[in-house]
């Protein structure tokens, strides 16, 4: 009997060893992006991390960029472009490092690297459900890093963004603070547990006052910051799945969205927004990860967007080929 206990132990060992190797090397699991937390930003990805989800590669560098290590100061003749935003210009873990929309970018501005500039960097600086004020107070924290263009990339939701906590790292399963011991306690915790809600942040969502008015004003803010560091600022919206087509944005996105608009005219801010862009593809669908994530093929029509609008406002002509 002994002997049988013990075959059926080294069994079970040998099977979860099997499993564990598995869910590391092929979905990356035991290896998740961590948080900090941060008392202006909220919270942003810790430094210095690489992992590969779902055999998605995910590099963050020294200064919580998705994207290879930097240097504060570009190189002579760099035109150097810094994309701010949430999860869509993040690309989380659906998408590989050389699919997200930053790195699209270099490869369609690569046309840009003229005799007025010989290299190019698109930084990327971004995080899950950051709003204009995370990203406002990112900017107040790192600066520009001296970039020639600013590009604010937000979606509807974001004009009703709270204001940046750090309630959630180390508290919601999607912002871990430390590396769980096993694969199989990541998996544990993410997907066989429930969440256990955080009741301080009730009254984070439940943020009374004229939000969309504020984060209007942290869009201004920003704006103003890039013009005072002699920066090009541009601003992109992306809506959610069910504002195109019929019925379209609800009457409260009309509203946030008409004074975005009018905004956007007052500050001389050259703004995108998607949703008419969108309403005009012939299977939206295919845009999408989800109901607000871009897929690979999203991404690349969002890029080209960019692309095009950065060149005007930076003057630059591509040539032709």
């Amino acid at each position: 009997m002994k002997e049988v206990a013990i075959a059926i132990l080294v069994v079970v060992i040998g099977l979860l060893a099997a499993i564990e190797l598995g869910l590391r090397s092929l979905f990356g699991f035991g290896n998740p992006l961590i948080y900090i937390g941060d008392p202006d930003i909220g919270y942003l990805l810790a430094p210095h991390q690489r992992t590969r989800r779902f055999g998605n590669r995910i590099e963050i560098n020294e200064y919580s960029m998705r994207g290879a290590a930097i240097s504060q100061m570009p190189a002579p003749s760099t035109l150097r472009v810094l994309l701010i935003g949430d999860s869509i210009a993040n690309g989380g873990w659906w998408t590989d490092q050389i699919n997200t929309i930053s790195s699209l970018m270099m490869g369609s501005l690569i046309s840009a690297t003229t005799e007025k500039y010989q290299t190019l960097e698109v930084l990327n600086a971004s995080a899950n459900s950051w709003g204009p004020r995370n990203e406002l107070a990112y900017l107040q924290k790192f600066g520009n890093f001296n970039a020639e263009a600013v590009v604010l990339l937000i979606n509807t939701d974001d004009l009703f963004a709270t204001a940046p906590t750090a309630l959630p790292v180390g508290r919601d399963r999607n912002y871990p603070d430390s590396k769980p011991p096993l694969a199989l306690v990541e998996v544990w915790q993410r997907y066989l547990t429930k969440q256990k809600p955080i009741p301080e942040m009730k009254a984070v969502q439940e943020e009374a006052g004229d939000r969309v008015g504020i984060n209007l004003e942290a869009i201004g803010k920003i704006q103003a910051l890039t013009r005072n560091n002699n920066s090009k600022f541009l601003l992109i919206m992306t809506p959610l799945l069910r504002e195109i087509g019929e019925p379209g944005p609800r009457d409260y996105e009309i509203k946030a969205r008409q004074r975005l608009d009018d905004f956007t005219k007052a500050q001389q801010i050259t703004y995108v927004d998607f949703l008419p862009i969108f309403n005009a593809a012939a299977n939206v669908k295919a845009l999408y990860q989800d109901h607000i994530h871009l897929n690979l093929q999203g991404n690349q029509l969002v890029s080209q967007i960019i692309k095009r609008s950065l060149l005007e406002i930076l003057e630059v002509s591509s040539p032709k080929r």
